[in-house]
C-alpha cells in the first residue's frame, strides 16, 4: 500500500517533469497537478514547498547528488533524489516520511539507489550543510554563473551575493488594503514603514477579507509605478499591459473607479480575471480590449489619454524570489530580445498620450538595459519627452520585490 503522502511526493516528481520538458511555470504547475489529485490545502502547500524549494535550491541539490552517487544518473531518478534531498535537507521534514514517502514515488527498479541515497544524506548532513559555505557561490545559492557575473559586475559582489541570497527566501506576503470597499474591515498584519495601505502578514491571507474585496495580495514595490503616474479624478488612463490587474485597481483606487480607465492585454484569454478581479475590488466596469502593444494603437486610441501605464514584459530578475523558475528559464540573449520588445511597446504607445500627457514605463527588473537604458535611448530618439522622475526598488537594499519606473512626459 502507498504512503499515505505518496501521492504529493509523486505530484512533485510528476511537477519536475512536466517543467524540464518546458510544459507551464513552476506556479502553474502546482495548480495543475494539486487539482488533478484532489489535494488538501495542507497537501498542496505541500507540494508547492518541495517543488519550489527544488527549483530554488537545484543546482546545490546536484551537487548534492553527485557527492554521494557514483556514475551517472537519469533524469527521472534525479528527479526524485531532488525531491527527497530537499526535505530532508532544505525543508527539515522528518527523516522517516521524507525517505519512505519519496521512496515509493520513484519506480521499482531505482528505489533502491533512491533509499541508499537519501539515508546516507541524513547520516552526512551535518558534513553536508557545513561543507556548503566553502562552495562557489553559484553553487550554495543556485544561480547561473552569467546571471551572478552579471550582478557583480552592476552591483557588486557583496550586493550580488545578498540578491541570491534573497531570492532562495520564502516570499513573504503583503496585502493592500482596499479604499474603494464599502466598509471597512480590521486588517491584519503589521502596516509596512513608506508604503501606506500595504500591510505584511504571516500565513495564509484571509479568505473572507478577500473575497470581499477589502483587501487585494500585492507586493509594495507595485505602488511606485502607480504614484508617479498620478493618476487624478475625470482624467482617462490606460493601462496597457493590465492583466491580471493588480496597478489597474491602484490605479482605479485613485480614479475613484474603473470608469475612466481602458484596460489592455495581448493575452485574450487573461481579460476576464482583470474585469473579475476589478469587480470584486469594488472598482467597477471598466473598458477592456485585446492588444498586442508591439503593433500600432488603433486610430481612435491616438491623443485619447491623459496618461498610460505601460507595465511591460520584462525578464522578471527583480521577482525571482517569488518566480522560482526564471533564474533556469532565463538566457543572457533573452534581455536584449526583451528591450526590443519594451521599445516597441513605448513607440507605439506614444502617439495615444494628449499633449502634456505622461506615461510612466515600469518592469520588476533590475536590469540596465531594461531600465535606465531603455529609458535613456527612448528620450534620445524622442526629443519631444522629458524625463520626470524615476524610481527604482532593489531587494538587498528595499526588502522588498525589485522594480523599476519612470514618469516621461510629452511636451
Amino acid at each position: 500500500m502507498p504512503a499515505k503522502n505518496f501521492h504529493v511526493r509523486q505530484a512533485a516528481v510528476s511537477a519536475l517533469r512536466a517543467w524540464a520538458k518546458g510544459h507551464d511555470y513552476a506556479e502553474s504547475l502546482v495548480e495543475r497537478h494539486a487539482h488533478r489529485r484532489m489535494l488538501s490545502s495542507p497537501d498542496r502547500g505541500l507540494l508547492q514547498a518541495i517543488l519550489f524549494g527544488v527549483l530554488r535550491h537545484r543546482r546545490l541539490l546536484d551537487h548534492w547528488i553527485g557527492k554521494m552517487r557514483d556514475g551517472k544518473v537519469d533524469s527521472e531518478t534525479r528527479d526524485v533524489l531532488r525531491v527527497g534531498l530537499c526535505q530532508i535537507l532544505i525543508l527539515g521534514l522528518p527523516d522517516h516520511a521524507a525517505v519512505n514517502e519519496t521512496v515509493e514515488a520513484g519506480k521499482a527498479s531505482v528505489r533502491g539507489l533512491v533509499n541508499a541515497v537519501l539515508r546516507r544524506s541524513i547520516l552526512s548532513r551535518q558534513r553536508l550543510m557545513d561543507e556548503v559555505a566553502d562552495l562557489p557561490p553559484t553553487v550554495a545559492f543556485s544561480h547561473p554563473d552569467w546571471l551572478f557575473n552579471r550582478w557583480k559586475s552592476a552591483f557588486g559582489k557583496k550586493n550580488a551575493l545578498a540578491l541570491m541570497e534573497w531570492n532562495n527566501q520564502p516570499a513573504e506576503t503583503f496585502l493592500r488594503v482596499n479604499p474603494l470597499a464599502p466598509t471597512a474591515a480590521e486588517i491584519p498584519g503589521e502596516p509596512v514603514e513608506g508604503a501606506p495601505g500595504f500591510h505584511r502578514i504571516e500565513g495564509q491571507p484571509p479568505g473572507a477579507l478577500l473575497a470581499s474585496g477589502a483587501i487585494y495580495i500585492q507586493d509594495p514595490a507595485t505602488r511606485h509605478a502607480v504614484e508617479l503616474l498620478d493618476p487624478q479624478p475625470g482624467e482617462r488612463i490606460l493601462d496597457a499591459c493590465a492583466a491580471p490587474g493588480g496597478k489597474a485597481f491602484l490605479i482605479a483606487a485613485a480614479l475613484g473607479s474603473a470608469e475612466n480607465l481602458v484596460c489592455t492585454d495581448s493575452n485574450e484569454k487573461r481579460l476576464p480575471r482583470l474585469q473579475e478581479n476589478l469587480e470584486r475590488l469594488h472598482a467597477g466596469k471598466t473598458t477592456i480590449a485585446v492588444h498586442d502593444w508591439t503593433k500600432p494603437a488603433p486610430a481612435e486610441w491616438h491623443g485619447a489619454f491623459d496618461g498610460i501605464l505601460l507595465d511591460v514584459p520584462c525578464s522578471n530578475t527583480g521577482v525571482i524570489r517569488r518566480r522560482v523558475d526564471v533564474r533556469w528559464r532565463l538566457q543572457l540573449p533573452d534581455i536584449e530580445k526583451i528591450a526590443a520588445t519594451q521599445r516597441k511597446i513605448l513607440e507605439n504607445a506614444l502617439p495615444c498620450l494628449k499633449p502634456g500627457g505622461r506615461i510612466v514605463y515600469s518592469t520588476c527588473s533590475i536590469e540596465p538595459e531594461e531600465n535606465s537604458g531603455q529609458v535613456e535611448a527612448f528620450l534620445i530618439a524622442h526629443p519631444e519627452c522629458r524625463l520626470e522622475a524615476t524610481r527604482a526598488a532593489l531587494p538587498f537594499r528595499d526588502g522588498t520585490d525589485g522594480a523599476f519606473a519612470a514618469r516621461i512626459t510629452r511636451k
